[in-house]
């Protein structure tokens, strides 16, 4: 899906097999969907698990039916698959193209809601965008887990999942970003009323001693830290740790003009130390916070 393509949408069925077959040609593979959006049933041979299972939908790799079976797996770039008298009958039926987004190589971050829309513009980092019937489709270049409800509104489709073809979108499609990958690397907060045993207590604090090379007075620091670090510990519930991403990533941008040391190591220990506080998991925290970190100075190595 490195490309736009300009195949307008069209309810009719040799539309959908040719929009299926331009697809194909561009690397990105497909199936058909029925009405409601969903896959075709499996085949009378895989009907009621007869085939054992496999392939089946937690398991990577493509299906070896001749039909449309097994969901995601069946999502081929073959044309003589995709023409052959076994899908005919599919094609006749179908209601909609889709497309496996792991195998073109992207990932679709699925608005599903305005709530949701907005969200996305104020977090995440702007990319080809595809109107859907109720939100839009977000598509970043480059694959992860699949997952659902990762947040109010918003799924995650790349591997191991399928998504509706409803146009080329608008826009320029991006890198996937940390902020995307977090949504499904789960916080899983300790239980009230026990210890984060992975806190640390000798854990290292930022002052000006560790900032000789910052061009900030420490007031200024100090104040966009603080800031930052309770905005991460406002998130009691859910959220810490996407927060602890975005403060070290906007904290970072705050220091690419110093000559440096600024003290950002000491810094990041602090928003792990507050992401820690409201329950995320240690490992979870560090990796957000170089994550966040990492956006921005990489971006200017």
């Amino acid at each position: 899906m490195t490309h736009a393509i300009p195949i307008r949408r069209d309810a009719g069925t040799g539309r959908h097999l040719a929009t299926a077959l331009y697809l194909a040609a561009g690397c990105m593979p497909v199936l058909p969907l029925r009405a409601g959006k969903g896959p075709f049933g499996n085949c009378l041979t895989c009907a009621d698990n007869a085939c054992g299972g496999r392939p089946n939908m937690k398991t990577p790799g493509p299906c070896a039916c001749p039909r449309p079976c097994h969901a995601w797996a069946a999502a081929t770039t073959d044309p003589h698959t995709i023409k052959s008298a076994a899908w005919a009958s599919a094609w006749r039926c179908a209601a909609a193209v889709a497309y496996h987004p792991g195998g073109a190589g992207v990932t679709v971050v699925d608005l599903d809601d305005a709530d949701a829309v907005a969200w996305a513009h104020a977090t995440l980092p702007p990319t080809r965008t595809v109107t859907t019937t109720r939100g839009e489709h977000w598509i970043y270049r480059g694959t992860m887990r699949s997952a659902n409800h990762v947040r109010d509104g918003v799924d995650i489709k790349s591997l191991m999942a399928y998504a509706r073809w409803l146009g080329p979108g608008a826009g320029t499609m991006t890198v996937l970003p940390p902020a995307v990958l977090a949504l499904v690397d789960r916080e899983e907060p300790t239980p009230p009323g026990e210890a984060v045993d992975s806190s640390s207590l000798t854990r290292a604090r930022w002052d000006r001693s560790v900032a000789t090379g910052c061009r900030h007075t420490e007031a200024y620091v100090r104040t966009g830290l603080d800031r930052g670090l309770a905005h991460v510990m406002a998130r009691t519930e859910k959220g810490a740790g996407t927060a602890a991403y975005g403060v070290a990533r906007f904290l970072a941008k705050q220091h690419t003009a110093c000559p440096g040391p600024c003290g950002l190591e000491a810094m990041g220990e602090d928003i792990i130390g507050a992401a820690v506080a409201v329950n995320v998991p240690e490992p979870y925290a560090r990796r957000a916070v170089t994550n966040g970190m990492g956006a921005v100075l990489g971006a200017i190595a």
